[in-house]
């Protein structure tokens, strides 16, 4: 424990879930702080998920387009997706890369655990980085799901991620830590 950061944690007195969804739910903690003061959170409880920087034998990398309707554009983004209930996040991954690109992994590992949005929800997304041959197979999307999968050299993700063109948050962090754990 870092100097000073006992003074920081909170106690929940009290919880009650406002909202419940198919993906998270919304709960309300009543607070105490470390200086007696109540407050309250709200926390957006999501499952674990994982994302996924795969390289194909050519060294190219995989990518996908998708409609986000939280911001009403379409987005490139990394492969990704929601952990099963009772799924081990490398199945997660393997199955999120087939399902959403038709690419089975031949290696797979994990470069890290990642905490997209801290402040207010507590979703984890284990990031991984998979090896996988350069012809696809058959892809298999959720019934709601319409996606487009991109394949691109490191250098113009570099190039879209300074255009401002990537701003997806968790695709970001996932290729930052592939440039710093991989190359």
């Amino acid at each position: 424990m870092e100097k000073g950061e006992a003074n920081m944690f909170e106690k929940t007195i009290a919880k009650e879930t406002v909202y419940r969804g198919r993906i998270f739910e919304v709960d309300v903690h009543e607070v105490e702080l470390a200086d007696g003061r109540q407050s309250f959170r709200e926390v957006v409880v999501h499952g674990p998920a994982v994302a996924i920087i795969a390289r194909r034998t050519d060294g190219n990398f995989l990518f996908i387009r998708q409609y986000r309707k939280s911001h009403d554009k379409v987005c490139l983004e990394a492969v990704a997706g929601n952990c099963d209930p009772g799924e081990e996040a490398l199945v997660s991954a393997e199955r999120e890369l087939r399902e959403e690109t038709g690419y089975v992994a031949q290696s797979i590992r994990s470069l890290g655990v990642i905490l997209p949005s801290v402040g207010y929800c507590s979703e984890t997304i284990e990031v991984f980085f998979a090896e996988v041959d350069s012809e696809p197979g058959d892809t298999d999307f959720d019934v709601d799901e319409h996606i487009e999968t991109l394949v691109m050299s490191e250098g113009e993700m570099d190039e879209r991620i300074c255009s401002g063109e990537v701003d997806d948050g968790k695709t970001l962090a996932t290729w930052m830590l592939y440039k710093l754990k991989v190359t």
